[in-house]
């Protein structure tokens, strides 16, 4: 009660009249109780107590700036203006507060402390949060943070502080967290910068948000502000930090080791922000700019005086040749040929200044020899950007003094090593190296055509070692034509190489070759001037200009040395043709001579004494100049009157145009515009030049190119003309009558236009305007173009059809869909202008033809425009997607577009509400539906369109969500259901990638799906609803549930497309393929592995994926496996849908289990990236289940370990089973080896089981044969070793192997598990393996083997097929295919079942003896095509798998001793009857062995054997001769 009664009176000014403060309260409580010397610490405890009670730790931190009062309180005491003294109280009065208070809550004091100062930070953080992001701090700010800093040094200074929890606690907001305040932390010494990045868990958020603030800092630096020396000095001690950490000595940042966490978070934020900036100098940025300037500011990072405190630790170097590196490889989308078409633009003068900066500040810290080191590493290990690996050697060539030297000494080891090993990539660098620095002129480096000839134009160059260097040189060039410069072809031709007279042929071809495509280019070396820069690749000049160019040279160098050029006497010997058609005339042009003889005449007084100016045109010119003289009035008119001349019949057709004009706007002469139309005509005759049968252009056929549609300049000025004409008669007959009462004088006018020599031109020149010129066409030019485009329509039954030059498809368009095609709508520009265009064609129609039937329309306008204009008003105008609200049918927006401020957009709405356009709309076949919204979509380039990321969202959901997936598919919609929406989204997708709509889109734009350009968004929403599909309700009832849409219509896509093993068949299937992989990749791995029921222990659901593996991805693997990317993606789906399961182990197991039956090419995919899966795959399962691995997975785990040790010195344990999975992880570990030998491994083997040894030589027969068909793959001798050496292991332990080359789709387990894990086209292939290996079969052990025989004679039978058909034969030709199918069974692609597998043909064990002949009959009919005495029929053409393989024999081979004793024992043991046919046999085998040349047997066209085809044709001529001698 007495302190309720002291509240009040300290509250109420009612008592005693005024308030008390707290002060005179307790001085009258001092007053009245006297404390005693016990109560004096009694009373400090209760104080004690009541602060700890009342104690706010957060605020305590934080009071700085208080109002000031007489009182003591906190904030005076840790005040950053009190003296020094309050600081220490203030510090010590917190440190017993946050004892206590950790004591209370029983924490560590140093965890709390910490946790109190990081709220306190961030607090100051947050106090000036705007909407612009910051990285620097404002003044109040520092000032606070300052105070804080020294109560955390004096909590530091205590041990009260945990830098470790204090930065756990920044993390957990490091998105409030400034730049500046963590840099403070550094500077004062509170925690380090290393040590907060260190205590991050997630490297990727470190990397990402220390970037996306430095990219801020780098912005906020060069912005003018008072804190800009703040600013620097952060960037600095942030970039020497990174620097430090990311390259030391002992990190190798090229991957080979497993850096630490620090190091790869610092090199990953300079590499992001080193791309970043990269990637904005090359879409382009302005001077002055705000992102110029962050870019210039990040460049300056690399000035070499910001690391001088760190310049002897050797990681500047390292960092700059790492940036310098990265520079080099920046998205390589160039390839070579782009390269060198396209080098003279990178030059150093038109390379941006910021980068070429870039390069210097590089070359400061790296040597020259190191830069060079760098370049040729760099340029020989990884795939470059073109353009900046060129810019670098510009500038490395004029900033460097020593550079020609070094430059000179790069090219030419380059090009010693290219001669050396005949590499081409070698010899493309040093050409285009050389090139480069050529480009920078004579100061710089020798020109081009110096270079060339100083390279090759002695006997001592590069290519005079051997025949082989010139082939290789002249092969190289000639490669090079399509792609060459003008200029350097004419280097080539007037200085080649030195050759000698024997190879004079090549030099002869080459030549030839460069001089037609010069013509091709119309560029004459007769006509090249004397002085022209060969060493430029510019245009090559006008023949007259560059002969003024080549006199006022030549009379220049006169002047200045008194003597006659030499380039002038060595053209008048070597260039005679030049010298007196061209250079002699120019020099000696009719002119008024001079009294005192200048320069020019003194050169050609010279050049006379020297005989060089016949004596007959030296009398001309002074007879001319005479003439000149004495009538210089006759000449000058002369030349006035004959322009006049020739634009004689041009004026007419301009006086008859004019006149029709006066007619249009006339009504009451109308009747007059035939009679005038016909005058017209006549004159546009006259003026081209046309016959009288030129007006019919029935059967004529008009060619026009897309990409560089080309006039003669005269057509262009006649077709600009009639365009005007038409284009000013229409606005003036519209602004006097609407178009439906214009008259007839349009659709005459258009008529008159088509001719058959003109209607090409006419067809060009709108090419020019609308596709390449279009956003510059003023309101009245596309009015009137439209209208053209109308009547152009209206006679469309009369004109010939338009063949586009590629890439736009090769069929032929009626002129009306022509202008589908030069009217995109991809980006902002095209759009407005398709926009435009559609609107007053559909316009002008509706107003031109409203009294006529819709079908008039129809056929006037190409559904594709009707349809851009839907799609567009759809985009571009939010109020049309609403439901329509019909307007007054007479209003049309026709007048206000013939309005010099014509408003297309009111326009193109005004159209869109009127009732009659909306029922054109809604026609059959004019309809806007879902596909054809996809095609336009997709052709869309989001980084220039009118939408925004947002808005183009926004538009696709309503798009498909509200437009057309509701809609009926009668009506182009999909009636609701959002899997039809998908499917036709992925047709649609496909087929554009597949096509080449997108021709002239840019090259640095991907589509994510492929390297196709288009709108990368349609894929989003494509992963959008998917995933819908995904969480939507299961089907209802127990039926089966379907597989996923996509294989479904992956299957469809695949069945349509043609099989075959030619290349086009194949290519097309492949890409195909690919497309299909590219969607599943971007798609959720659960798309390939179906989630089991939870109710049920069932395995995923995988038999679509399986049937595609099997069916298609397994023909386009490599060497047993697939690609990592979609194993990896299949192994992510099956541990998901694992992990849902309610037992998750026994779901993987289950799922591959059946793989090994059912896919076993997943298995083995794995084992060959098992050192790439292993990692994921263990992560994965820890996040699912605690249990172990599954058993499989430990299966091919063991696998893996198994085919480890086996090369390891250590004894091999025994190989788990299957063995085929072993056997595949074997080959794959010996594969990588790459050992020369393998023969000990293998001896370890020994122990094992004899089917590990089979799959080991099947995987290997696949391996050799991967090895001939893919160039990337190990050597082809290299795999025939290892073939050998797993061939011998098997015929020491005699185990059997010929059933692999027997193994059908109809044996059960072993040869459908290996048939499934190998390609058909190597299956195919195996008779090549078969004899690849025929010289190092043991006679020995083809003693025990029946079969063996048999197994031959079908393998050559399969072998003379592939030959004969050609790899693209799927049947026999009727001379050689029914004998051959009746008697010795169907070769590889002849099988009476189609084209799947090869069937087992030829002999068996166990058959009549007269079917055994009649196979060796059928051989010895086949055999011929292989003989050089016979020619091959033409249609049979060669292989393409020859092609792809040496088909040399060596000479020495050839006459390598047969074993012909062999063969003749297995003849012996196969043929235990005694017949005839064996007797024979014998004795021609006999006869064979005696006198072998006279079998006249060798290898010819279709031997594909290599090195060994001296065996193959001793068999095979044996069994020739058996086959004769026989009578067969």
């Amino acid at each position: 009660m007495s302190a309720s009664r002291a509240r009040g009176a300290a509250s109420d000014p009612g008592h005693g009249g005024r308030r008390r403060a707290w002060v005179e309260l307790l001085a009258g409580r001092v007053r009245r109780q006297q404390l005693g010397p016990e109560g004096e610490p009694k009373v400090g405890e209760s104080a004690v107590r009541l602060l700890r009670r009342h104690l706010n730790l957060g605020d305590l931190v934080l009071e700085v700036d208080g109002p000031p009062r007489k009182q003591l309180c906190l904030n005076r005491l840790i005040d950053y203006d009190g003296p020094g003294a309050h600081t220490d109280l203030s510090s010590s009065l917190i440190g017993s507060a946050l004892r206590d208070q950790a004591a209370q809550l029983g924490v560590p004091a140093a965890v709390l402390s910490s946790q109190v100062v990081a709220s306190g930070f961030v607090q100051v953080c947050e106090a000036d949060a705007g909407p612009p992001p910051k990285v620097l701090m404002t003044p109040d700010q520092r000032k606070k943070l300052s105070s804080l800093f020294e109560i955390a040094q004096n909590l530091l200074a205590q041990s009260m502080f945990s830098r470790l929890s204090f930065c756990q606690e920044l993390w957990k907001v490091q998105n409030s967290l400034l730049l500046e305040a963590v840099w403070r932390l550094h500077v004062q010494n509170i925690v380090s910068l290393q040590e907060l990045l260190e205590s991050h868990a997630d490297s990727q958020a470190v990397v990402a948000w220390l970037s996306r603030d430095l990219r801020l800092l780098c912005e906020q630096t060069e912005a003018p502000c008072q804190h800009a020396d703040v600013a620097r000095a952060m960037l600095s001690d942030f970039v020497q930090m990174l620097v430090l950490r990311g390259f030391q000595k002992n990190v190798d940042v090229r991957g080979t080791v497993e850096p630490e966490w620090m190091t790869q978070v610092a090199v990953a934020v300079l590499e992001r922000m080193l791309a970043s900036v990269l990637e904005a100098l090359a879409a382009g940025i302005q001077e002055g700019s705000a992102a110029h300037k962050a870019v210039s500011c990040w460049f300056s990072v690399f000035s070499g005086h910001m690391y001088r405190s760190i310049i002897s630790t050797e990681s500047p170097k390292r960092f700059f040749c790492h940036t310098l590196t990265q520079i080099l490889t920046h998205k390589p989308v160039l390839k070579v040929s782009d390269a060198v078409q396209m080098q003279r633009e990178w030059s150093f003068a038109r390379t941006p200044p910021l980068l070429s900066g870039l390069y210097r500040r590089l070359f400061v810290i790296l040597s020259p020899e190191e830069l060079v080191d760098c370049l040729q590493e760099v340029l020989e290990t990884r795939e470059v950007n073109w353009q900046h690996v060129l810019s670098c050697v510009s500038t490395l060539v004029i900033c460097l003094p020593d550079a020609q030297q070094l430059v000179n000494g790069w090219v030419s080891r380059l090009l010693a090593h290219a001669f050396e090993s005949c590499d081409l990539d070698s010899m493309v660098l040093a050409f285009l190296v050389a090139r480069q620095a050529a480009l920078e002129g004579p100061a710089a480096f020798p020109s081009y055509a110096a270079w060339f000839q100083a390279a090759f134009g002695s006997a001592r160059g590069f290519h005079s070692c051997s025949k082989k260097a010139l082939v290789f040189l002249f092969k190289f060039l000639s490669d090079l034509v399509p792609f060459e410069a003008p200029r350097y072809l004419q280097v080539h031709v007037l200085h080649p190489p030195l050759v000698p007279s024997k190879y004079r042929a090549l030099l002869t071809d080459y030549v030839a070759l460069a001089r037609t495509r010069l013509a091709d280019l119309k560029v004459s070396i007769e006509n090249m001037g004397l002085y022209e820069d060969l060493s430029s690749a510019g245009d090559v000049t006008e023949p007259h200009r560059q002969t003024s160019q080549d006199v006022e040279k030549a009379i220049m160098v006169f002047e200045h040395t008194g003597k006659i050029p030499a380039a002038v006497l060595e053209a008048s010997i070597f260039r005679r043709s030049y010298y007196l058609s061209h250079f002699l005339p120019a020099l000696l042009t009719p002119r008024v001579l001079p009294r005192v003889p200048d320069s020019r005449a003194v050169l050609i007084e010279s050049l006379r004494r020297a005989e060089k100016i016949p004596p007959s045109l030296y009398s001309t010119y002074r007879q001319a100049c005479s003439t000149v003289r004495e009538k210089p009035e006759d000449a000058a008119s002369r030349r006035e009157v004959e322009p006049s001349c020739a634009e004689e019949p041009l004026g007419l057709l301009t006086t008859a145009l004019r006149e029709l004009r006066a007619s249009v706007t006339d009504p009451p002469q109308h009747d007059a515009l035939s009679a005038q139309m016909a005058v017209i005509s006549e004159q546009l005759r006259s003026a081209l030049g046309l016959s009288e049968d030129d007006s019919d252009v029935e059967g004529a056929q008009v060619q026009l190119s897309v990409r560089a549609p080309e006039l003669r300049p005269w057509e262009q000025r006649v077709v600009d003309l009639l365009l005007t004409s038409f284009c000013q008669n229409l606005m003036a007959a519209s602004s006097v009558a609407p178009p439906d009462r214009q008259g007839p004088w349009a659709a005459h006018f258009v008529r008159t236009l088509c001719r058959r020599r003109l209607l090409p031109a006419l067809l060009s020149r709108l090419c020019q305007l609308l596709h390449h010129q279009g956003p510059s066409l003023s309101a009245s030019h596309v009015v009137g173009l439209a209208a053209l485009a109308v009547h152009l329509g209206e006679s469309r039954s009369a004109l010939p059809e338009v063949h586009v030059g590629p890439p736009t498809p090769a069929r032929g368009l009626p002129v009306p869909e022509l202008f589908d095609i030069l009217l995109p709508c991809r980006t902002q520009e095209s759009s407005a202008l398709c926009l435009k265009f559609c609107t007053a064609a559909i316009s002008y129609s509706l107003c031109k033809f409203s009294s006529q039937s819709h079908d008039i329309l129809y056929s006037c306008l190409s559904p594709g425009l009707i349809k851009k204009f839907q799609f567009i008003v759809f985009r571009w105008f939010s109020e049309a997607r609403d439901p329509p609200s019909w307007e007054d049918p007479a209003s049309s927006p026709w007048r206000p577009l013939c309005l010099p401020s014509a408003d297309w957009q009111q326009a193109a709405l005004c159209l869109w509400k009127q009732r009659t356009s909306r029922e054109l709309l809604q026609r059959e076949g004019l309809r806007l539906t879902y596909r054809d919204w996809l095609q336009l979509e997709l052709e869309i380039q989001p980084e220039v369109d009118s939408l925004s990321d947002t808005e183009r969202r926004d538009f696709h959901q309503w798009a498909i969500h509200q437009h057309f997936l509701p809609a009926p598919s009668a009506t182009g919609g999909c009636d609701g259901d959002l899997e039809v929406a998908c499917t036709t989204l992925v047709d649609v997708l496909m087929d554009f990638c597949q096509s080449s709509r997108s021709y002239d889109h840019s090259e640095n734009s991907d589509l994510v799906v492929g390297g196709c350009t288009g709108n990368r968004d349609i894929f989003s929403r494509l992963q959008e609803m998917a995933a819908d599909l995904e969480q939507g309700p299961a089907p209802l009832g127990h039926a089966a549930p379907r597989g996923h849409f996509l294989f479904g219509v992956f299957c469809r896509r695949l069945q349509a497309l043609a099989r075959g093993w030619d290349v086009a068949s194949r290519l097309q299937r492949q890409r195909e393929l690919l497309m299909c992989k590219r969607i599943l990749l971007g798609l959720p791995p659960s798309v390939l592995v179906g989630s089991p029921c939870l109710e049920q222990l069932a395995a995923p659901d995988c038999d679509d994926f399986f049937h595609l593996v099997n069916s298609e991805l397994r023909n386009f693997s490599h060497d047993g496996a697939l690609t990592h990317d979609i194993t990896a993606h299949f192994f992510r789906g099956l541990l998901n849908a694992c992990s849902r399961s309610r037992d998750p182990s026994l779901a993987a197991d289950l799922t591959l289990t059946a793989c090994q039956t059912q896919c076993p090419l997943l298995l083995t995919s794995a084992l060959l990236w098992w050192p790439h899966l292993e990692p994921e795959l263990h992560h994965r399962w820890r996040r699912c289940s605690q249990s172990p691995l599954p058993t499989e997975l430990r299966r091919l785990q063991e696998a893996q370990h198994f085919a480890a040790s086996v090369l390891s010195p250590l004894a091999a344990p025994p190989a788990p089973s299957p063995a085929w999975l072993c056997a595949a992880a074997l080959h794959f570990v010996i594969r990588r080896a790459g050992k020369e030998s393998i023969r000990q491994e293998l001896g370890q083997l020994d122990s094992q089981g004899e089917e590990l040894l089979v799959f080991l030589f099947f995987f290997s027969l696949m391996g050799l044969l991967s090895s001939h068909l893919t160039p990337q793959a190990i050597g082809s001798l290299k795999a025939l070793d290892v073939c050998a050496e797993v061939l011998g292991c098997l015929q020491r332990k005699r185990i059997s192997w010929l059933p692999l080359f027997q193994l059908t789709e109809a044996d059960a387990g072993l040869g459908r598990t290996l048939l499934r894990l190998a390609p058909d086209h190597q299956v195919r292939l195996l008779p090549v393996a078969f004899y690849s290996l025929l010289s190092y079969f043991d006679k020995d052990a083809l003693l025990q083997e029946d079969a063996f025989l048999h197994v031959a004679v079908n393998m050559y039978l399969k072998l003379v097929g592939l030959f004969v058909a050609g790899e693209t034969g799927a049947v026999w030709t009727p001379a050689h295919g029914g004998e051959l199918q009746a008697q010795a069974g169907a070769g590889p692609g002849l099988s009476p079942d189609g084209p799947g597998r090869p069937a087992l043909g030829g002999l068996r064990p166990g058959q009549p003896l007269l079917a055994q002949r009649a196979a060796v009959g059928t051989l010895t009919a086949a055999l011929p095509v292989f003989s050089p005495g016979r020619p091959r029929k033409p249609d049979n053409k060669c292989s393409s798998f020859s092609a792809a393989v040496d088909t040399s024999v060596p000479k020495k081979e050839l006459l390598r001793r047969g074993r012909g004793n062999a063969q003749m024992l297995t003849l012996l043991s196969v043929f235990k009857s005694p017949s005839l046919f064996t007797v024979r046999v014998l004795n021609t085998f006999g006869k064979t062995s005696m006198r072998r040349p006279a079998l006249g047997i060798s290898p010819g066209p279709g031997c594909v054997f290599g090195g060994r085809g001296a065996a193959w044709a001793q068999h095979t001529g044996f069994l020739a001769a058996a086959g004769r001698e026989c009578g067969l």
